[in-house]
Formats: C-alpha cells, sequence, structure tokens
C-alpha cells in the first residue's frame, strides 16, 4: 500500500500547499483510493506532478462536509468520470466557522450533491470485504477544543460532526485507519473500530485537529501529554498525522512518542 500526500499545509519538497488535505491511497491489488480532495483544484494539479493519474481513481471518499476537505469535488468529477464518491448524508448541509471577521460559511458546493457519482452514506458503510466506512462515531473521550468555533446545520449550534466518516482498510497484514479531522475525536474512533473489529489498526493516518485550542500554554501541553499518553496504549499502532494537528502540536506529540508518530506533508509518500 502506498500513501502518498496530494494536498497538505505544510511541504519539505517545494510542493505546492494549502489549508486543506488529500490523500491518494494505491492498494497492492491495484484499486486507486481518493481520500479527501483539499479546497480545490490543487489536489490534481500536485497529482500531475507526482505522476498520479486521477482518472484512474476507483473510489473516493470525502471525510466531512469542509471545504477544505471537499472543495475539489468539482475538479475530481471532472476528471473522473467512473469511480463511486463516498460522501456522508449530512455532509452536504451547511457548515460554519466563527472567525474574527464574523460566521464564515466553510460547507461544500450544494449543486454537486445531486450528481449521479455520489454514493451517501450513514453510519457503518461496507464499501468491499476489505474497505469499511465508520460515521456517526460518539463517544466520551476528549473530542478536539477547536470544534467550539465550528457550527452547524446553523450558526446557532455547535456542529456535532454527524457529517464526518472515517476508512478502514485491510490488506494482507496491515489495517490502515485515515481520518480527515477527527472532531469526533481520534480515540473515539479508535475506539469504534475496535469494538466493530476487535482490532486495533496497525497504522493511523489523521488529521487531529488540535489547532484553534484556546488553551493557555500550560493547559496546551497538559493536554497534549494526557493526549499522547491515550495514543501510546496504542502500543503497536504506527501514526502518521497532518493539516490541523498544527507542527508545533505534532513537535510535542514527537517528543512525547518518539518515533511512534510522523508527520505526512505535501508531496511525501509512505509505503507499507
Amino acid at each position: 500500500m502506498k500513501i502518498s500526500a496530494l494536498v497538505e499545509n505544510t511541504s519539505h519538497c517545494n510542493m505546492p500547499v494549502e489549508h486543506g488535505l488529500s490523500l491518494h491511497i494505491g492498494l497492492d491489488n491495484g484499486t486507486k483510493i481518493l481520500f479527501d480532495m483539499g479546497q480545490g483544484p490543487l489536489f490534481m494539479q500536485n497529482a500531475e506532478k507526482l505522476h498520479i493519474d486521477i482518472s484512474m481513481v476507483n473510489i473516493a471518499v470525502i471525510s466531512h462536509g469542509h471545504y477544505d476537505h471537499g472543495g475539489g469535488l468539482r475538479t475530481f468529477l471532472q476528471h473522473n468520470q467512473k469511480a463511486k464518491v463516498y460522501v456522508h448524508i449530512n455532509a452536504f448541509d451547511k457548515h460554519y466557522s466563527l472567525r474574527e471577521t464574523g460566521m464564515t460559511d466553510i460547507g461544500l458546493e450544494t449543486e454537486l450533491q445531486k450528481h449521479p457519482q455520489l454514493f451517501f452514506c450513514e453510519g457503518t458503510t461496507l464499501i468491499n470485504d476489505n474497505l469499511q466506512l465508520y460515521g456517526n462515531v460518539k463517544g466520551s473521550l476528549p473530542t478536539p477544543k477547536g470544534n467550539r468555533l465550528l457550527y452547524g446545520p446553523n450558526g446557532n449550534d455547535n456542529d456535532d460532526f454527524c457529517h464526518e466518516q472515517s476508512l478502514l482498510i485491510r490488506e494482507k497484514d496491515k489495517t490502515v485507519l485515515f481520518a480527515g479531522c477527527a472532531h469526533t475525536g481520534i480515540l473515539n474512533i479508535l475506539k469504534r473500530v475496535y469494538l466493530h473489529t476487535a482490532i486495533k489498526p496497525s497504522h493511523v493516518f489523521a488529521g487531529f485537529h488540535l489547532l484553534k485550542s484556546g488553551l493557555n500554554q500550560a493547559e496546551e501541553i497538559a493536554f497534549l501529554q494526557s493526549f499522547a499518553r491515550e495514543l501510546k496504549n496504542y502500543n503497536h499502532t504506527k501514526f502518521f498525522t497532518m493539516h490541523c494537528t498544527g507542527t508545533e502540536q505534532f513537535q510535542l506529540l514527537h517528543k512525547l512518542m518518539g518515533e511512534q508518530i510522523e508527520y505526512l506533508s505535501c508531496g511525501e509518500s509512505v509505503v507499507l
């Protein structure tokens, strides 16, 4: 399995970047998966630089209804007329971010929701024997503090992220979990997967949404120390993080977790 970052906030190889996420996943059996599509056409441009043919993608997944993960949907549909695009049934609801300039619409292009390539999911969705989507995750474990700034489907209530879904891939001896921002909490998602499969993933690729926590420095350090302890309980799982985790937050997690966690930036690939 080869995972390539087409869009991510940073790059160590001079690739164009944006605040967003798009991962291309090539399975050993030849299946090509696109997990998220960034804000717009950039994922396509970077795919060409990496000699990845988006028209050959067999399956696409949008992790949740925010523009930095599904904003490239129009571009994808223009260049790929065969792949089924798995989207949560609530992904096209209104979604907002509370910013200094006020409440800002961060949702998807609603006019695309009737496109015939879209397949709407809810809860647990089996794509095939090796691919499983997990939506509507609930749990009592910590969720990102930055969620307090996100609203939907109206501007009065905090988003409950019922529109979020994560992808679990099983291939040979690997079980790999992909999450966009893990707004429902990566620990809750991992617990949901374990309760459903009795398996702890061998690898996790996910943003943890640790940016804009609103915590002071001491509180943030304490939170990240506790978070790292919980992740380390998955002692046979290797974590690759990115995007909304934040580079400074990653640096502290790396100090606490060592080689168990790495950062995947735009243009980089991992072969499992």
